[in-house]
């Protein structure tokens, strides 16, 4: 494989206009996450289907994401970015289509698993496509501007969701998502051209890429960030699957209510995601690491009190707020921790990453529904066990790495 040439500038065929393309195919896990939410009780009882079986279908998504950028980052350092990004947009538009087709529960849960594993190629060639045009504090920005649009979808979804529902049924939300994902098909034909030169590209096939497994697994600091992201979205994708059924079904709220509602908090994962990645250029990246997990912290212990004994509507909201928030705020350092140090596989880098964050997160998902949709309890006990892991995986394995020993690392300010 050859080594990059750290000191070269963005490619010439990277336009003014990739960079917001980059930030719009980084929607395809929110959107299709939420956009359907509000109406997720609604299928739960057209379906016939148990509470925590209906929300398999959050996990089958969220593993379909993890497996997808699994596979597409790698062969994206392998072939490029622009081919794998393509197929994989067309198979999303064909599998969201499937999901609104299916008749039974098992067949949806089945067709979320593939619409995630397409999904998922559009959020690991954003976050590679990133780091073969950006470098040292540009970079951190970059992901910083991810997670703002990361939440900008998520209040995106659900607010059309909510407005949606009132005049079509969980079906025809998924047929929005197939024409969300032909819009973006279309821009992506006319805007996106190749970031990774052909010379910069790896080489070797399965072995190749099972040795830059190996190379990232035995970081200490890689594998620390990858692991803490895991648990922080872990926490996350709980509170996505769980607080549709805490805000409607036990405090009452309307599918609209219910997309108003988590709209704010998702404003919140916006502002604090923004004000992260600047913040991180200037303070310690390591230090605005630890303050998400302490915010994200305190909003799981507001749940877990809620869960044990009544607290007001505003309670519960604003534990979301803050659980959501401490998340945005981890989220760009821990990306610049990872990826940083390796250039050359920015792909296989952000496919480890993305593959534990909605892998943790499909584990996640369905355990809040354990004890069904009278309990927030179990989402309580979901999200503070995973901030505190989150937390460990922190202090035990993220400390400052001594020297910089990979070819192409670039540093970042602070780091």
């Amino acid at each position: 494989m050859t080594a990059p040439d750290t000191t070269r500038a963005a490619p010439a065929t990277a336009s003014r206009l990739l960079p917001p393309l980059l930030l719009l195919l980084t929607v395809f896990g929110p959107i299709s996450m939420d956009l359907y939410l509000p109406a997720l009780p609604a299928l739960t009882r057209e379906l016939d289907a148990a509470t925590s079986v209906a929300q398999l279908t959050v996990t089958a998504c969220l593993i379909g994401l993890a497996l997808g950028q699994l596979v597409a980052g790698p062969l994206s350092d392998r072939f490029g970015r622009r081919g794998i990004l393509l197929i994989g947009i067309v198979a999303y538009v064909a599998t969201s289509v499937l999901c609104a087709a299916s008749p039974t529960i098992g067949l949806l849960i089945a067709a979320r698993l593939v619409q995630g594993l397409t999904g998922g190629v559009g959020i690991v060639i954003a976050q590679a496509a990133g780091r073969d045009v950006y470098s040292g504090g540009a970079l951190i920005r970059f992901y910083g501007r991810l997670t703002v649009i990361g939440g900008f979808a998520a209040i995106v979804g659900p607010l059309l969701g909510g407005i949606l529902n009132a005049v079509a049924d969980w079906r025809g939300l998924f047929l929005f998502l197939a024409g969300i994902g032909a819009a973006i098909l279309a821009i992506t034909l006319v805007v996106f051209r190749e970031t990774l030169p052909r010379e910069l590209r790896t080489t070797g096939g399965l072995g190749r890429t099972l040795h830059d497994y190996r190379t990232l697994l035995t970081d200490r600091v890689f594998l620390g960030a990858v692991l803490n992201q895991g648990f922080l979205y872990a926490a996350l994708f709980a509170y996505l699957a769980g607080a549709t059924y805490v805000l409607q079904d036990i405090y009452g709220l309307s599918p609209l209510g219910y997309a108003i509602a988590f709209g704010a908090n998702s404003a919140g994962y916006m502002v604090f995601g923004y004000l992260a990645g600047r913040a991180a250029e200037r303070w310690s990246v390591r230090g605005i690491l630890s303050v998400g997990i302490a915010i994200a912290g305190l909003g799981a212990l507001g749940l877990l009190t809620a869960g044990i004994a009544p607290m007001p509507l505003w309670v519960v909201i604003a534990s979301l707020f803050a659980l959501a928030s401490g998340v945005a705020v981890a989220s760009p350092p821990a990306t610049a921790l990872a990826l940083v140090e390796y250039p050359q596989i920015a792909g296989t880098a952000s496919s480890l990453l993305g593959m534990v964050r909605f892998g943790f997160g499909g584990v996640a998902a369905p355990l809040v529904g354990i004890a069904g949709a009278a309990s927030i309890l179990p989402l309580g006990v979901v999200t503070v066990v995973s901030t505190v892991l989150a937390a460990v995986a922190f202090a035990a394995l993220v400390r400052p790495r001594r020297r910089y020993d990979h070819s192409g690392a670039i540093p970042i300010p602070n780091l």
